[in-house]
């Protein structure tokens, strides 16, 4: 069919648009790089240089050189993973609970829970540090772990899922004489895999990005993350933008290969979970 002007010019619009933002998205990344592979007088020169003649992979040999980033990596890898594997187990079960099991205060308890994302991290910061110095938990995995679990986003989208999943696969299930354990392990559990990917991309991304915290509850360089380990490249005579960049790049792959190999998962659990109750 052919098509009329008015819709060859709406097309031609929309992929205007989508060209654009994706300029718009991807040129803080493709820059990055860039910057990573020039030496440091080309990083701001004018005009800019994209492509450089000096293209080089000397910053990224710098930045394992001048510290120990392969340790800031592991170190962050073992936050981020545990972060997420603790947080799917105990927010998915506290979704089911909120979601299936019928008790006396339920939806105080989950309005309760909800609340709490508009309280800003920045006002229990304090208390959180006195909190975990008191525990003794500076410079160790506790302090960076613990209080990276709880997140109420993780209960509510668990919450919303197990809300819209038949009851009658759990009826048969009852009936078959599992228990209310084995039907959240059997039954439950594994059809949220959308969303236990999803919420595995967004807690493993928010974990490896995660600077503030890490900054405050560790002060030993073996037990910095690669977020806070980026920081040693700068000091006070000026900041090493090329091995920044580098670095950056260095940080940036792991959560990429995340997401494009759970991307579609991520809209997936979107489609199933919705906003019932």
């Amino acid at each position: 069919m052919k098509k009329s002007p008015m819709q060859l010019l709406g097309t031609g619009l929309y992929y205007a648009v989508a060209l654009l933002l994706a300029v718009v998205f991807a040129g803080p990344f493709v820059w990055m790089v860039s910057s990573s592979l020039k030496p440091a007088n080309e990083i701001f020169s004018n005009p800019p240089i994209l492509v450089s003649d000096n293209f080089s992979l000397d910053n990224y040999e710098s930045v394992f050189e001048k510290a120990p980033f392969e340790r800031y990596m592991l170190n962050s890898f073992i936050v981020a993973t545990s972060v997420t594997v603790a947080a799917l187990l105990l927010h998915s079960m506290a979704g089911y609970a909120l979601a299936r099991l019928e008790f006396p205060g339920r939806r105080v308890l989950f309005m309760l829970i909800i609340s709490t994302l508009m309280i800003p991290f920045y006002t229990i910061l304090i208390p959180l540090a006195l909190l975990v110095r008191e525990l003794g938990w500076i410079n160790t995995y506790w302090a960076l772990i613990i209080p990276a679990i709880p997140h109420a986003f993780g209960i509510f989208w668990f919450r919303q899922f197990f809300l819209g999943l038949p009851s009658e696969l759990e009826d048969a299930a009852r009936i078959d004489g599992a228990s209310r354990i084995g039907v959240f392990f059997r039954i439950a559990l594994p059809m949220a895999r959308p969303v236990a990917a999803a919420m595995a991309v967004f807690f493993f991304l928010a974990n490896w990005d995660a600077f503030l915290w890490p900054l405050i509850a560790t002060t030993r360089q073996e037990m910095r993350v690669v977020q806070v380990g980026i920081q040693s490249f700068t000091g006070e005579h000026g900041n090493a933008w090329e091995e920044i960049m580098a670095a950056s790049v260095i940080a940036i792959l792991p959560t990429l290969i995340l997401f494009f190999a759970l991307q579609r998962f991520i809209v997936d659990s979107v489609k199933m979970s919705g906003l019932k109750g």
